[in-house]
């Protein structure tokens, strides 16, 4: 018996299955999106451009890690490497090409903004490899996992999170004692 086809558009059964995972975890999308860029329209165009990497790579993924830990490697890579291209090369087609029907993202409410305005504006200033660290702090990810994702030592992840919770120290302590 021949194995299920896995790596055309054409199976309906990975594309099922790709727009449910997208669905269920689409709000680890938007945080890496909103970590790695302020404008609305950025951060929509990499949303875009992390979909269709996880798209590309959806069927070679052998669940041999967890789903969300293979989401975060694909978004914060494609982040990254988004950010390092001095010329973007543009993909031609639309995800809509792919009828792939993902919910829009949840509303985030002035407030929310507010709240971690200046949090990101501090999150900013560090290098891209911290504020993937930081982002996977903030989601309660074990060092476990964020050695995973990231590609380092469970001991790196512990010295650089207790560097990158200095910085930040030093970097909001201004700006909370003046909102006081």
């Amino acid at each position: 018996m021949a194995k299920p086809l896995r790596t055309t558009v054409e199976n309906p059964v990975l594309r099922a299955e790709f727009v449910k995972l997208i669905a269920q975890d689409q709000a680890l999308i938007h945080k890496v999106c909103s970590m790695y860029c302020r404008d609305l329209e950025e951060r929509k165009d990499l949303f875009q451009e992390i979909v269709l990497q996880l798209w590309r790579s959806y069927p070679a993924f052998k669940h041999e890690s967890k789903v969300s830990t293979w989401m975060y490697r694909v978004a914060l890579n494609t982040a990254v490497s988004s950010f390092r291209k001095e010329s973007r090369r543009p993909y031609h087609g639309s995800l809509s090409d792919l009828d792939l029907q993902i919910p829009a993202s949840p509303d985030t409410s002035a407030e929310y903004e507010l709240k971690i305005k200046y949090l990101y504006a501090a999150i900013d200033q560090l290098s891209q490899v911290e504020k993937a660290i930081v982002m996977l702090y903030l989601e309660d990810r074990t060092y476990e996992e964020m050695a995973e994702i990231i590609g380092i030592t469970k001991s790196n992840v512990g010295v650089k999170l207790n560097r990158i919770k200095a910085k930040l120290e030093k970097l909001l302590t201004p700006v909370y004692d003046e909102l006081r």
